[in-house]
């Protein structure tokens, strides 16, 4: 099965609120997550927000720095370990949060890409990611964050 890439626009909530909301979708679909951070710091803070971000809510997660990677469905890391060990976790969904690209997408069922769309060089950057995946001859998808949701702009198959 081909990769899927979907894009994600956040506009109107910051990263620390969708994020949230994209894994636990993710979860609900039966899909084992490798989340991708900027850095050791970023994995720390998100590690502890899964965990607080919802009194009724449940995500099961790990960092690198909890062991066990293998055990993690869904598991915190930085690109570097993703450089490393492209899924320690076995993941069939990639979830990019630091405006780069996987060395080996086609490890990974889909990949969600998920920028800030307020940033101008994180929009660009997306940009770049989109065209290169395309012209790799992937499946590429963008949403787009709106007040009801996420909206689909474009799906280029």
């Amino acid at each position: 099965m081909a990769t899927a890439i979907q894009f994600y626009h956040l506009l109107t909530t910051p990263l620390e609120r969708a994020l949230p909301k994209l894994l636990e979708k993710a979860y609900a679909g039966g899909f084992r997550t490798l989340l991708v951070v900027n850095s050791e710091e970023q994995a720390d803070y998100f590690n502890q927000l899964l965990w607080t971000y919802d009194p009724n809510g449940f995500l099961p997660h790990g960092s690198m720095k909890d062991g066990n990677p293998e055990q993690q469905t869904i598991l915190i890391v930085t690109q570097e370990i993703l450089s490393d060990f492209p899924s320690p976790n076995k993941a069939n969904l990639l979830l990019m949060t630091n405006n780069s690209s996987p060395e080996h997408p086609e490890l990974f069922e889909r990949i969600l890409d998920v920028f800030n769309g307020n940033d101008p060089k994180a929009t660009e950057m997306a940009r770049l990611r989109w065209t290169s995946y395309k012209n790799n001859g992937f499946s590429v998808s963008y949403f787009r964050q709106e007040d009801s949701g996420w909206k689909l702009i474009n799906n280029d198959k």
